[in-house]
């Protein structure tokens, strides 16, 4: 039996958010002191632990922690930012001189300044924001860190006698204090918690040899898969890719397994993130409205998800979340600004300084066994090597590892493949997009079938 997945810790989280908050109100009244017309300040808290082991043996154990504090301020349209994790009095009085020494140094940036004050999040009856139920704290200590580490690889290495060597497993705790103040007197707090456990595992010898693994990520300890059936799914996937074969080049439906699709939902938002449009090296420069997906795809961002990985009521700039399409019948609804993005191509915020708040992919078909039987011939790709995805034309070509499959059923592995096709192209043949959701990521997706791709192999 694996060792238990202790989640009780003690908590002063509450009293850290309190001082840091109080520290943001002291560092926003030195610079309005200075004479900074607006000003914003970022205070962090993390605190971790991460233990390795390899083939039975402890690799590295490491516990961090660590404070960062940002005051950025503006006198007019110039901006001076200055940063430190020194709490004392003197060490943030100079932060803040810093600060405003560079804004006064540099040039003027029309699009500079806090996001509208109008369009701050607002906190509850309260005074405080929604946590989404991400604040949970596992208190794990290095030798019980050490023991899941061990009996997750144990469970892979024990799985079947081919599985001969071993990359290592990994066990890590973080929890993280946030504060977030501007001089439009918003002032946010938020606290979280991320775990993970995972395991890669090595089969077969010299150049015959394959490596996977499996990992599973949560908010909450307790959502985590066992550490042993992290294991015996590494050892699964890592015998599934032995005596991979070749296949011809030439076009076929590609099926991306879910935790490789989402791959292309973040090529898309990176076309459409304000620092690609306004720099002009993006495919989709002027693609609001434009139908890119088929009638029926949809993405829609969710920012008030319980336990949702990306989940706030504000983003980076204290702009009010909300819940809305970024794709909706298949035509692209907006794009992904923050206010200084937004500025520089004349629209406004989306609410996405920092990032999207969670996205939704809904299914369209069934699982991945429903899929593989409508692709019928073709590739199912479970891994993606290399960068080659040119952001300015959509050209796509990367190399990949995965499974032929016939009839509608896996018949062997594939390995040193090339995928290549181009994204706008990409997008409006995506036949399917599975019920079989990956949860590890903030983009909630399942496996997504694109109707036909250049698949170079080794004939």
């Amino acid at each position: 039996m694996s060792p238990a997945l202790n989640v009780h810790t003690a908590d002063d989280s509450a009293e850290r958010l309190e001082a840091l908050a109080a520290v943001s109100q002291r560092l926003l009244d030195r610079c309005r002191a200075a004479g900074a017309t607006q000003a914003e300040v970022s205070c962090s808290e993390d605190a971790g632990l991460s233990v390795n082991v390899r083939m039975g043996e402890v690799e590295t154990v490491e516990s961090t922690r660590d404070r960062g504090i940002g005051v950025t301020v503006y006198f007019g349209k110039r901006r001076g930012t200055a940063s430190t994790a020194d709490l004392r009095e003197e060490s943030l009085a100079a932060t803040v001189e810093q600060a405003c020494a560079i804004a006064r140094f540099t040039e003027d940036d029309q699009a500079s300044g806090l996001a509208d004050a109008e369009l701050m999040a607002r906190p509850g009856p309260d005074g405080r924001f929604p946590e989404f139920d991400a604040w949970h704290p596992w208190a794990l200590d290095a030798d019980a860190a050490v023991d899941l580490a061990l009996a997750c690889e144990a469970g892979g290495r024990d799985a079947d006698p081919r599985i001969e060597n071993s990359d290592g497993a990994s066990v890590s705790t973080t929890r993280g204090l946030s504060v977030y103040a501007n001089s439009h007197g918003f002032i946010g707090a938020e606290r979280s918690s991320h775990h993970s456990i995972g395991c890669a595992l090595i089969a077969g010898a010299g150049d015959r040899m394959q490596r996977e693994g499996w990992y599973s990520v949560a908010l909450a300890a307790d959502d985590l898969e066992s550490p042993i059936a992290i294991g015996r799914r590494a050892a699964e996937r890592t015998l599934a890719r032995l005596d991979p074969r070749p296949v011809p080049t030439g076009s076929y439906p590609v099926l991306f397994q879910a935790e490789v699709a989402r791959s292309l939902i973040g090529h898309l938002l990176g076309a459409v993130s304000g620092g690609a449009l306004y720099r002009r090296a993006s495919f989709l420069l002027d693609s609001v409205g434009t139908q890119l997906f088929p009638e029926w795809f949809g993405i829609f961002e969710r920012p008030f998800l319980e336990r949702g990985f990306q989940s706030s009521a504000y983003d980076a700039e204290g702009v009010a979340t909300r819940e809305a399409p970024l794709v909706e019948g298949g035509v692209l609804q907006r794009y992904v600004l923050g206010s200084y993005s937004a500025r520089k191509l004349g629209l406004q915020t989306t609410g996405n300084a920092g990032g999207v708040h969670n996205l939704e992919i809904p299914a369209n078909a069934g699982g991945l066994d429903e899929l593989l039987r409508g692709m019928d011939r073709g590739l199912l790709v479970t891994g993606l090597m290399g960068q080659g995805v040119n952001a300015v034309t959509g050209d796509y070509s990367r190399g990949a590892s995965g499974f032929w499959v016939e009839g509608g059923e896996i018949r062997h592995a594939v390995d040193g493949i090339t995928i290549a096709g181009n994204l706008k192209e990409m997008f409006a043949t995506i036949e399917a997009v599975g019920s079989d959701i990956d949860p590890r990521s903030h983009v909630r997706s399942g496996s997504i079938l694109l109707g036909r791709m250049t698949v170079a192999g080794d004939d």
